[in-house]
Parts: C-alpha cells; sequence; structure tokens
C-alpha cells in the first residue's frame, strides 16, 4: 500500500513510517519539521516538508494517489493548548480537515487518527477507562482531538471513508524530544542524565498510563488489516504516579537526585489510565514492554544521543 504519514519527522510518527515500510509498504512523509527531526525521516520514504494547513495539499494528494492517510501530525503540548486555544484549533481542527478534504477528493480508503486516550476523557469516573468512557475533556488540546474523532464520523457517513482511531495513553520512548513542556519520561531522563535539577509538578500524585512506543507502533500496524471504523485505546492498563516514575528513573540513570516540587501545572488531569481489552479482543494487540524495561532502552537512547 501507498500510505502517507503525517508528523512522520516525529517521535511517533518517524518511528511508525519505519515499521511500515519495514513491512513492504511505500512510505511518504509529510512533516513541517516544526517539532519534528530531519535525523528521525526514513531514508527509504518521501519527504514533503509542508504544513497540514498548507492549500499546497491539494497537488500532493492528486500526484500520489495514497491508499491510506496516517495522520500524527499536530499540536501536542497540552499546556501550550490552555495558554493558546486558538493556535491549538487551527493546528489540531483545520489543519486535519484540510487532510481530511483532500483523502475524499483523491478516494483515500482509509483514515488513522493519533488521538488521546488521556485527555479525552477528563477527568475519569471509572479506573481504567474503556472506550464508553464518558468523554469529557478538561483541556482545549483534549476537544480537539475529540472534535476530530466526531469530524471522521462525519466523512465516514457522508462519504463513506474508513477510519481507525487509535486513543494512546501516555506514550515515552527512544526519540521522544526532551525539551518540550510535554513528555515527562523525556524531560525527567535527559535532566537526570545531564544532571540539571528536574521539577516535579505539584506533589506528584499525577499518574499516568504509560505505553512504550513500539507498543504503540505495533498498534499502528495492526490496525491497516480492520476495516471497520472504531475506535480503539492504546495503553496498559497501569497508572504509575510522578514520584514513583521520578524515583526508577533515579534509579536507572544512578542520578540520586532529591525530588524538587513546583507548582502545578495549569489543565492538567489528577488520574488517567485506559483499558486495552477491546483491541486485544478485535486485533490481538496488547503491550509487551514493561515499564522498566521501556525507560532502560528510552535512557540508553539518550545516553547515545546527547
Amino acid at each position: 500500500m501507498k500510505i502517507l504519514v503525517t508528523g512522520g519527522a516525529g517521535f511517533i510518527g518517524s518511528q511508525v513510517a519505519d515499521s511500515y515500510i519495514e513491512n513492504g509498504h511505500e512510505v511518504v512523509i509529510l512533516d513541517n519539521l516544526s517539532t519534528g527531526k530531519k535525523e528521525n525521516i526514513n531514508p527509504l520514504a518521501k519527504f514533503i516538508n509542508i504544513d497540514i494547513t498548507d492549500k499546497k495539499i491539494r497537488q500532493l494528494f492528486n500526484e500520489e494517489k495514497f491508499d491510506v492517510v496516517n495522520h500524527h501530525a499536530a499540536q501536542i503540548d497540552v499546556r501550550r493548548s490552555v495558554a493558546d486555544p486558538i493556535y491549538d484549533a487551527s493546528i489540531n481542527i483545520i489543519g486535519t480537515i484540510n487532510i481530511l478534504e483532500h483523502c475524499v477528493k483523491a478516494g483515500v480508503k482509509k483514515f488513522i487518527f493519533a488521538s488521546t486516550g488521556g485527555a479525552v476523557y477528563g477527568e475519569q469516573k471509572y479506573f481504567p477507562a474503556d472506550e464508553n468512557h464518558p468523554v469529557n475533556p478538561v483541556s482545549p488540546y483534549g476537544i480537539t482531538k475529540l472534535s476530530i474523532e466526531k469530524y471522521l464520523h462525519f466523512y465516514q457517513i457522508e462519504y463513506g471513508l474508513n477510519y481507525s482511531i487509535l486513543r494512546y495513553a501516555n506514550v515515552y520512548g527512544p526519540r521522544q524530544n526532551p525539551f518540550g513542556e510535554a513528555g515527562v519520561v523525556a524531560i525527567f531522563t535527559n535532566k537526570l542524565l545531564q544532571a540539571p535539577q528536574p521539577v516535579i509538578n505539584g506533589d506528584g500524585s499525577q499518574a499516568r498510563d504509560y505505553v512504550f512506543v513500539g507498543d504503540a507502533v505495533k498498534a499502528n500496524l495492526l490496525i491497516l488489516k480492520d476495516n471497520t471504523s472504531r475506535i480503539y485505546n492504546i495503553g496498559t492498563g497501569i497508572e504509575t504516579n510522578v514520584i514513583e516514575l521520578f524515583g526508577l528513573l533515579n534509579e536507572l540513570t544512578g542520578s540520586n537526585s532529591d525530588k524538587k516540587y513546583g507548582p502545578p501545572a495549569k489543565g492538567e488531569q489528577m488520574r488517567s489510565v485506559i483499558s486495552s481489552e477491546k483491541i486485544y479482543k478485535e486485533l490481538n494487540w496488547k503491550p509487551s514492554t514493561p515499564l522498566k524495561e521501556g525507560l532502560k532502552r528510552t535512557m540508553d537512547y539518550y545516553k547515545k544521543n546527547k
């Protein structure tokens, strides 16, 4: 198949592109390199440096005739979405609709959307959350992701566009940006290796479901075979709070740093953990990387690439 991977120079998207190529698919990467990196781009992929909001995308779709679009390009920083919801919506909603419009016009068969399992559910009513959990996002980022899920339902009903929505837990691993505001594993690992003191937001009791990037990539490969328009959680069902995470990374890096606390972050949920029973039952996907092993692989990557 010929597959377009938007955000294919980024943390998750680049590794999805690698997996598709390794499995014999033809891949085109679309990325504006605002957060993605050239060194992440697979040399066997065709690379297009363009923003998802650009009208020139029409020409790309007309020329390439994609079978599948895997959409990872996004504004992913929850805190930035709170500070600038207009910018967040301009990328995550308007940019995605721009891609969807051209999918329909060019006859794309399937659209895979990287959504969020934490932010769309909001403060959970039960743990872990399955796909039927009420969706009450508490950040503009979560609202925009949920909005696109609703748009996908519209495009499927109106135009017959088949879609798969992957609601990720907190994905971590090699290639994650350690200098942004999102991605606590990458930020903590980099700082503990380099000696500056990491800061724990609030009291550190915030809990998340951490899923290794390699496991998320496997879900993106499996989903190519799914011809139904469905939503799947991609997580471990296990929650780890920030203090526990800090302790594991402190041990693995040998840093022995003391805990330093800062003010709580605006728009941050207290607990988020999701169930992946649905995709296990239907596509036999389940996470295979224990947290400590995934953290070690991540730490080894930053040691090598510091």
